[in-house]
């Protein structure tokens, strides 16, 4: 009898344990303190400004690497225009086209990155050029070749700090709205006042991509 009861018992711990490992091989468990997310998108943000205290638009394209939630880093490049009153003897009409672009190293640490409000500082180093157009009678603009029938233009360093508030939709799709402040060295083109395009600007955009690669997750029963 008590071999019985010993072979029971023995029986009893043996399908315990063995549960115990079928349900530790079914569900894989994380700890998302120590589970690093990685993530990559590709973001283009419109945005409206002011230069030489007038109207600008500015269009922003940036691919980045998101680290953990919390921050980023990659390239960006954003194209601006503008319309400026002309001031010089060699171009026809009221109006000149300033138009331009400019790029280099973003940088974006986050706060609160798992959360569905965000927040977030971008910073862009780099460069750019511009150069300036004539308007034409019609309304359309033209750049003019100048003496030599070459085309005037020139370079300027440019750092861009902004602040943004990120809206987390989903793995694949963030959205941003922010303000930026564009802090450029002088220009200079010929028969055109010394200038810069220093100046805020306000836009929101959209994030495409994945932003939780790396993130382990339960596997459901199969049943």
């Amino acid at each position: 009898m008590k071999k019985l009861i010993t072979v029971v018992f023995t029986l009893f711990i043996f399908n315990i344990l063995t549960a115990q490992t079928n349900e530790t091989e079914d569900y894989v468990e994380f700890d998302d303190r120590k589970n690093i997310v990685h993530g990559v998108y590709l973001g283009f943000t419109p945005q409206y400004g002011r230069i030489s205290n007038e109207d600008a638009g500015v269009f922003n394209l940036k691919l980045a690497y998101v680290a953990n939630r919390k921050f980023e880093i990659g390239l960006s490049g954003s194209a601006f225009f503008s319309s400026q009153p002309n001031n010089t003897n060699v171009y026809r009409g009221d109006e000149v086209f300033l138009v331009g672009a400019y790029g280099g190293l973003h940088l974006e640490p986050i706060l609160f990155g798992n959360r569905f409000i965000s927040v977030s500082f971008p910073l862009m180093i780099g460069g750019g050029g511009i150069t300036i157009l004539e308007k034409k009678a019609n309304g359309d603009f033209d750049e003019t070749p100048l003496e030599n029938d070459t085309y005037d233009y020139d370079s300027f360093f440019i750092v861009e700090p902004g602040v943004n508030i990120l809206y987390n939709i989903s793995r694949f799709v963030q959205i941003e709205t922010g303000v930026r402040y564009r802090i450029s060295e002088s220009f200079q083109l010929p028969f055109y006042e010394k200038d810069n395009i220093k100046g805020f600007s306000v836009g929101m955009g959209i994030k495409i991509g994945i932003f939780n690669m790396g993130r382990k997750k339960k596997i459901k029963d199969k049943f």
